[in-house]
């Protein structure tokens, strides 16, 4: 295992509910003290991508990241 994904359950509402806040910050210390890469789902804007990258998360994905593409 080399990545750890946060649910968007937590992610979605994380900058105005400080319980998803603490959840999504303390399982990301945990990934990185297990050496893993943390993504986080469902990021939908600019203020949930800010906290996340001062939280220290590597990856992110969502609307607020881009649209899903369809590779053929």
């Amino acid at each position: 295992m080399n990545y750890l994904k946060l649910d968007g359950s937590f992610v979605k509402d994380m900058v105005i509910d400080p319980i998803d806040h603490a959840i999504v910050e303390a399982v990301t210390q945990i990934g990185h003290v297990m050496k893993l890469k943390t993504i986080a789902e469902w990021v939908e804007n600019e203020a949930t991508l800010l906290a996340l990258k001062a939280i220290g998360v590597d990856f992110a994905q969502g609307f607020g990241i881009g649209k899903p593409e369809l590779f053929l």
